[in-house]
């Protein structure tokens, strides 16, 4: 069977998240069931036109920016589409970031939505006045386009607000979730000054400001705690926060560590003592089993997705207020209770070893009717 994906980015940009990696391992599972996969999405900086990722094709063209319009991926793709693939491919996945590619207008192979989240209010964060009234709608709309395939989310949590956003129950399958993080033997021995670690992109909706904020909280106890950031962000924004720690006189305590490899990211949620991920919602939190699997527990935000991943007690705490004082408090009992830690511990590397990829392409294609 021949599928194509489309997806605003793929697993080497930049700017890719666990939706990427999802799609990675999607797209790779598929090719080791003997499918031929080509997946479209947006260049970026340095990025080639086209090459081969663990035998997936990827082609890049266009913006990951839906407001770029003929210059954007979503106009790329449907481009790309018309000229080298309509006929030729037997599923269409349309990958959903806010915008969908709107596949159900000009495809006619079998099509399928994964759709992570709902954007909802995240559109008053990402983007300004008026794209965020126009993002609103749009998300509002295209549920009309969508009612007659296959919708695939990855948590309950999303696929309760899909269907809040209009469409039916028995229309939305839930996928398990995986992880490829290494799994410790032994609990590893933590960084001698209290560490926590925020990994994601540098982004207003993933709560990087409250994590600061939370840290400045925590100093008039525990005054050499310290915070390690990892992931990028948009200059202006990642300036932005520089300026916030100075002007808060964490300097000392926070450490910003931009782009990091795969290897060095494991070492660093390996010496950390908590993972903290105030994000404003996800679609399921990989970072939560990434550093479960080092013995890392979490503390995060009471919202979609994070409270899917994190068992509240036993490999983290889900805050019942989303606020820098309820992480903070709860970031202070962890540390302020050896015996609860180890508990947290256990906990976080007994969790991740529930989560494989091994069945997660299967059940796609069972969910898309293949």
């Amino acid at each position: 069977m021949k599928i194509l994906i489309l997806n605003w980015r793929d697993i080497k940009n930049p700017s890719s998240g666990g939706a990427e990696i999802l799609t990675q391992e999607l797209a790779s599972g598929f090719v080791k069931k003997g499918h031929v996969v080509t997946q479209i999405s947006a260049h970026f900086k340095g990025s080639r036109n086209e090459e081969i990722i663990d035998g997936v094709r990827i082609i890049r063209s266009g913006d990951p920016d839906a407001r770029r319009l003929f210059k954007s991926v979503h106009f790329a793709a449907y481009r790309l589409y018309k000229k080298n693939f309509q006929g030729k491919v037997d599923l269409v996945i349309d990958e959903v970031h806010g915008i969908p590619f709107f596949t159900t207008l000009y495809v006619k192979e079998k099509k399928v939505a994964l759709i992570c989240e709902i954007a909802g209010d995240l559109w008053n964060i990402a983007v300004g006045f008026p794209f965020n009234i126009f993002g609103k709608i749009i998300e509002k709309i295209y549920p009309n386009l969508y009612k007659n395939i296959p919708i695939i989310t990855i948590s309950e949590s999303s696929k309760k607000e899909i269907e809040k956003n209009g469409f039916s129950n028995s229309q939305v399958k839930v996928i398990p979730m995986g992880s490829n993080s290494k799994i410790v033997s032994n609990l590893p021995k933590k960084e001698k000054e209290k560490t926590l670690i925020f990994v994601s992109r540098l982004s207003k909706t993933k709560g990087v400001i409250d994590a600061i904020k939370a840290v400045e909280i925590i100093k008039k106890i525990i005054p050499d705690i310290k915070l390690w950031i990892i992931g990028r962000g948009e200059g202006e924004f990642v300036i932005e926060l520089q300026k916030l720690v100075k002007d808060l006189d964490l300097s000392e305590n926070i450490k910003f560590f931009d782009y990091v490899t795969e290897e060095k990211k494991e070492e660093l949620l390996t010496r950390a003592h908590i993972l903290i991920a105030p994000s404003v919602k996800e679609g399921w939190g990989l970072t939560v089993h990434e550093a479960g699997a080092r013995g890392t527990p979490a503390v995060v935000y009471n919202v979609p997705g994070l409270r899917d991943i994190v068992k509240d007690n036993v490999n983290g705490i889900i805050c019942q207020e989303n606020s820098p004082e309820s992480l903070s408090d709860n970031i202070q009992k962890i540390l302020q209770d050896d015996n609860f830690y180890a508990k947290l511990q256990k906990g976080a590397v007994s969790e991740r070893k529930k989560h494989t990829w091994s069945n997660t392409a299967g059940k796609f294609l069972e969910f898309a009717k293949i």
